[in-house]
């Protein structure tokens, strides 16, 4: 089986859960500049750290699939489980707004970026496994990037026990560290150029 249908179905699943996310921003009280801050000024901040999230991974899972593994069980029910994570943030993102960024809803929303992050750990292992995934993991080298978000996720977690606003600031950090273009895929398709069927199929 190709990535094609398994890509067009995250893509559709990815873009719902936006949808959910800016269906879910409260509107304003009333028609000044003032009341757009005081009613959904956190809204809308809460909203763009969730879309950045949602919009990193749609551009990673992409590059994940540039490479054209071969996609079984394995890697179906590994996407699936990273979807899951993924469809939860319109949820914890609601939550952590209307809760005024109190304890334990930015606990949950670290959490669920935790989970997430995990999670897409979890699929590209179980592409790297699959034959053919030793190009996968060629590319992606140490992946320090990969390696750092989850301990900056914890210490948020940890942060927000102390003061619930601070805990945001390293959640905020590996969004603007992952906003930095990755080339690793890009540049190891330059130098190892897929001559395989497989990489006749659209992308």
């Amino acid at each position: 089986m190709t990535s094609s249908r398994l890509e067009a179905f995250s893509d559709g699943v990815l873009a719902i859960i936006i949808t959910v996310m800016v269906l879910g921003l409260a509107e304003p009280a009333g028609t000044g500049w003032a009341d757009l801050v005081r009613s959904s000024g956190l809204g809308l901040l809460t909203y763009l750290l969730s879309f950045v999230y949602i919009g990193i991974y749609w551009n990673n899972h992409h590059h994940l699939f540039q490479l054209h593994p071969p996609v079984r069980g394995r890697v179906l029910w590994a996407n699936l489980h990273l979807l899951f994570w993924l469809s939860l943030f319109p949820f914890t993102t609601g939550w952590l707004t209307e809760s005024r960024v109190a304890l334990v809803p930015t606990v949950v929303y670290g959490l669920n970026l935790l989970a997430a992050a995990l999670a897409y750990y979890l699929l590209e292992i179980a592409i790297t496994r699959m034959p053919g995934g030793e190009r996968l993991r060629a590319a992606l080298g140490r992946d320090m990037k990969g390696l750092l978000s989850p301990v900056l996720y914890l210490l948020g977690i940890g942060l927000a026990f102390v003061v619930p606003w601070l805990g945001l600031v390293p959640f905020v950090a590996v969004a603007l560290m992952w906003l930095v273009p990755d080339r690793r895929v890009e540049r190891f398709l330059d130098a190892h150029p897929d001559t395989s069927a497989d990489a006749t199929d659209d992308e």
